[in-house]
């Protein structure tokens, strides 16, 4: 069955389907208000399940790869809930110390989306760290829905420690070379912002249309920023005008780029959204960033 693109589906239906995946608006009303644009037998269920990932078909890097070591792992994170669980992925017979890179998830924890990026980072010859800030309540259950209606349970301040925990584990990983990258993308670009306000040697964040730290605490990034948005995600972009003013106040470095034609989850392969030519550049730019500024 051949995928299906943005351009298979109306304008009004991707845009309700981008509130409930972001929590704006609850399933049932989705469900009644796409159900407006469905047409020729198609029902609203149906558009919501053509809409939603396909994991499997999607998978760039298999957990089994024999050019990776992947594993699940458990650290202290005492500020935070206590105790952190994430996949742990690096490049396999690598020699010397390797740069890191802290990949954070949507807001439906780690599901397997996030962990093919972390195995596609260690590909790209780093080693890749994704928490799921959904293991203090039982970890990622496998289902987007149940994973969408877990998160609001939790607390955001521990979780953001669990985060800068996280930066701090692989800054003292021993395969490590000692400097630490975070990528993150939607709810992930947003922490992605977070952390670099406060984390003063964090050596660089590329956030994938993530919410804008507060104004007030740019001044505090000292990282280098490459900055992804979609040209076509109204509420995420509304913040970028004044967050932009900030780091030029501050004097912050960032490259900023806005990817024509594209909506919000571009670079997610596994749903509609996904736009290939924005994805692949944007990613070989995220790579290319990471070399540039996680050299030891």
């Amino acid at each position: 069955m051949t995928r299906k693109t943005a351009a298979d589906f109306q304008p009004e239906v991707l845009q309700l389907f981008d509130k409930y995946v972001h929590g704006i608006i609850p399933r049932r009303e989705f469900l009644t208000r796409a159900g407006q644009y469905a047409v020729a037998g198609v029902t609203a269920e149906g558009l919501l399940n053509a809409l939603s990932p396909r994991f499997a078909e999607a998978q760039e890097v298999q957990h089994s790869d024999p050019r990776i070591q992947a594993r699940y792992v458990e650290y202290p994170s005492p500020k935070g809930y206590g105790t952190l669980r994430g996949y742990l992925v690096q490049p396999a017979g690598a020699k010397g110390r390797l740069p890191t890179v802290l990949v954070v998830h949507e807001n439906r924890g780690l599901n397997p989306h996030i962990e093919d990026i972390a195995r596609r980072l260690a590909l790209d010859g780093f080693i890749a760290f994704a928490p799921d800030a959904l293991f203090p309540l039982g970890g990622y259950p496998g289902d987007e829905d149940k994973a969408r209606e877990l998160f609001p349970k939790l607390d955001q301040t521990k979780t953001r420690e669990d985060f800068i925990a996280a930066v701090a584990i692989l800054k003292s990983l021993p395969q490590g070379n000692g400097k630490v990258g975070v990528t993150g993308f939607c709810y992930g670009g947003g922490i992605s912002n977070f952390l670099a306000t406060r984390i003063p040697d964090l050596a660089a964040a590329v956030p994938f249309y993530g919410a804008q730290p507060s104004v007030d605490d740019v001044a505090k990034i000292k990282a280098p920023l490459l900055v992804h948005y979609a040209s076509d995600d109204e509420r995420i972009n509304a913040g970028w005008p004044k967050f932009e003013a900030a780091l030029k106040a501050a004097g912050v470095r960032h490259q900023i780029y806005f990817y024509p034609d594209t909506l919000h989850g571009f670079n997610n392969n596994t749903t509609p959204r996904y736009q290939p030519a924005a994805a692949k550049l944007a990613w070989q730019r995220t790579v290319d960033f990471f070399r540039t500024h996680l050299k030891a």
